[in-house]
């Protein structure tokens, strides 16, 4: 039943991230400062930290990778609010507040208070807007992510009973939930990256994390390839990190997130049956998630088992492909329109105002 609980709190969740894309002001261009954000912070702490640093011991990395992650939320705070034409210096004066906050609240702060911003560049003098940005808009971000954060870390954590309920089932109950679970979370801003992370996850189950997500590269490449969800040029970034299109994934969540549930349960299971473990928390990650595999396991069978997940990845992904071939995608290229259009708009009705 617990598990239960935790797949529908995880659905809710994806399924706001979805409704703020679609309805939201800027809801296009929040989301990419958001998964750009995500990457910068939480793939250079997989990447520094955890494969330079936790693998080969060096002390330094370890340290440049945990300073990246606990500053998701700076990340988040700024890019969103220069998303919205918040002037540079603004936007990094309101998102300094936001340090070792978790990326959503950094984000939500960022978001809200980037409107009350740019009415104090467009209505108040220079210099004035200057004092009213530092005095009232700096520290409302910190006040307002502050607020949000227990909600917020109460939702990861009922994502995170997930894995908790799932390591005390059978190997292949815990495959299909920690694969199908955990490859979805890599395609959407929460970030599977800081979930495992937060988790302290190791072990089996960080195996599976590791090397179903490694897999879904290879899924998402072929099935962003097959379905013209972005131009072939653009599908690589996909394949190395979802992140890079969560903009994109928020606007079609039910082909792109239904499809990578089936490959991670399917993956996860075949990862569980074969042994792996991993000692590497936080790597859930393409390159990351192979990388740190080998650390803690012979190479021929982690280059066997990704071998596998690789090419189940690539069925899944045509399978699905020809399932939802008359689905009514939104294309990067059309969202962008639509964005550019809606935001062309506000400025037309601020300037006229």
């Amino acid at each position: 039943m617990d598990v239960l609980v935790g797949i529908i709190a995880l659905f809710v969740i994806l399924a706001l991230f979805s409704l703020f894309t679609y309805k939201a002001p800027y809801g296009f261009k929040a989301m990419t400062a958001m998964a750009s954000a995500a990457v910068a912070s939480f793939l250079i702490e997989a990447l520094i930290g955890s494969v330079l640093g936790d693998m080969l011991g060096i002390a330094v990395f370890q340290e440049i990778g945990d300073l990246a992650g606990s500053l998701s939320g700076i990340a988040a705070g700024a890019l969103v609010a220069i998303a919205l034409k918040v002037q540079p210096s603004y936007a990094i004066m309101i998102a300094l507040p936001l340090a070792n906050m978790g990326i959503l609240p950094g984000f939500i702060a960022g978001y809200l208070v980037s409107f009350l911003v740019k009415w104090f560049q467009e209505k108040i003098p220079n210099g004035i807007n200057l004092l009213a940005t530092i005095f009232i808009a700096t520290p409302l971000t910190y006040f307002i992510a502050a607020l949000i954060t227990p909600s917020v870390d109460g939702l990861l954590l009922s994502v995170g009973s997930i894995l908790e309920s799932a390591q005390a089932q059978s190997p292949i109950v815990m495959g299909i939930i920690l694969g199908g679970v955990l490859t979805v979370i890599s395609t959407a801003p929460l970030s599977s990256m800081a979930l495992t992370a937060i988790m302290g996850l190791t072990g089996q189950p960080m195996a599976i994390a590791a090397m179903a997500i490694f897999g879904s590269g290879f899924l998402n490449y072929t099935f962003f390839r097959r379905m013209g969800l972005t131009t072939p040029k653009e599908t690589i970034s996909v394949g190395i990190e979802a992140l890079t299109k969560a903009h994109v994934i928020s606007a079609n969540p039910i082909p792109i997130y239904s499809t990578n549930f089936i490959y991670g349960g399917i993956a996860g299971i075949l990862v569980a049956l074969s042994g792996l473990v991993n000692n590497s928390p936080g790597t859930a990650a393409v390159v990351p998630g192979i990388a740190s595999t080998f650390a803690w396991n012979p190479p021929m069978q982690v280059i066997l088992v990704g071998i596998i997940v690789a090419a189940t990845g690539i069925i899944i992904g045509f399978i699905n492909s020809f399932i939802f071939k008359n689905y009514p995608i939104k294309s990067e290229e059309s969202l962008t329109r639509v964005d550019e259009e809606e935001y062309t708009k506000g400025e037309a009705s601020t300037f006229s105002s």
